[in-house]
C-alpha cells in the first residue's frame, strides 16, 4: 500500500483523526497547567508559530508551546538551538526535555496540515536548499514524530534525516506507522535521545540560515 494510494491517504487520516482526538481529551487540563506555567515563568506569548513547509511545499504554521524567551530567534544563536541555551526558560527546559512543547501540534493535525507520523517540517529556506531526492520528503504530510525521531532525532546528520523520511514515504505501511507511534515515548521520554547534535547544537541544513530567515511571530 503506497501512502499516497487513496487507501493509504485514508488510513493515515483515520489514525490522524482517532489518535489527535483520543489524546486531546485528557491532555486538554495538562495544556491548560503548562499555559499557565509558562506565562507565569517568562514574559511573552503561550505559544510559538512559524511558518513551516507541509504537504508539497505548502506553508502552514504548527502549533508549540513556547520554550524560550521572547524574541529568541533575535537573540544568540538564532534559529539554531543548543545544550543549554541561555534563551530557554525554566519552564522550556522541561517541556522541551520531555517534547511535550510538540504536543500542541496534535491540533494540525486535526486541521489535516501534519500527521501524526511523517517527516518533521522545515523552514521554507531549507526547502529551497533541498536537491531533487531531498524535495522527496514533501511527498509526505509532516509528522508530530517520525523515523528520524525514533532512530536518532538531531544525533543524526540532517543528511540521515532526510534518507530515513525519503525511506519512510517509499516503504510506508499501517504497521510502521504504528511502530513509529508505539517508541516514540520511549525515545522522547526515557532515552530522550538525539535531544540535540552530536556537538550540543541542532545545526541548521546547508549551512548558516540566511538573513532571511524567520523571527518570533
Amino acid at each position: 500500500m503506497a501512502i499516497n494510494s487513496a487507501w493509504g491517504r485514508a488510513f493515515k487520516r483515520t489514525l490522524d483523526v482517532t489518535g489527535a482526538t483520543i489524546a486531546l481529551v485528557p491532555l486538554a487540563i495538562p495544556f491548560a497547567l503548562i499555559a499557565v506555567a509558562i506565562k507565569l515563568d517568562s514574559r511573552g506569548p503561550i505559544f510559538f508559530r512559524q511558518e513551516r513547509a507541509g504537504l508539497k511545499g505548502r506553508l502552514f504554521r504548527p502549533w508549540k508551546f513556547r520554550t524560550m524567551v521572547e524574541g529568541a530567534t533575535s537573540k544568540g544563536l538564532g534559529v539554531t538551538v543548543a545544550k543549554g541555551d541561555s534563551r530557554i526558560t525554566r519552564v522550556g527546559n522541561i517541556l522541551r526535555n520531555t517534547g511535550v512543547d510538540e504536543l500542541p501540534q496534535l491540533l494540525n493535525v486535526l486541521t489535516g496540515e501534519m500527521s501524526l507520523v511523517g517527516p518533521r517540517p522545515t523552514f521554507p529556506y531549507q526547502v529551497e536548499r533541498y536537491n531533487d531526492t531531498q524535495r522527496r520528503r514533501l511527498l509526505a504530510k509532516p509528522g508530530v514524530t517520525g523515523l528520524a525521531i525514533v532512530r536518532g532525532r538531531n544525533a543524526l546528520s540532517w543528511e540521515e534525516r532526510i534518507k530515513l523520511d525519503n525511506w519512510y514515504i517509499d516503504h510506508w505501511s499501517p504497521w510502521l506507522d504504528i511502530k513509529v507511534l508505539a517508541l516514540t515515548p520511549w525515545k522522547v521520554l526515557v532515552t530522550r535521545d538525539g535531544l540535540y547534535g552530536s556537538s550540543g547544537v541542532n545545526d541548521d541544513f546547508g549551512g548558516s540560515p540566511p538573513d532571511s530567515a524567520p523571527k518570533d511571530s
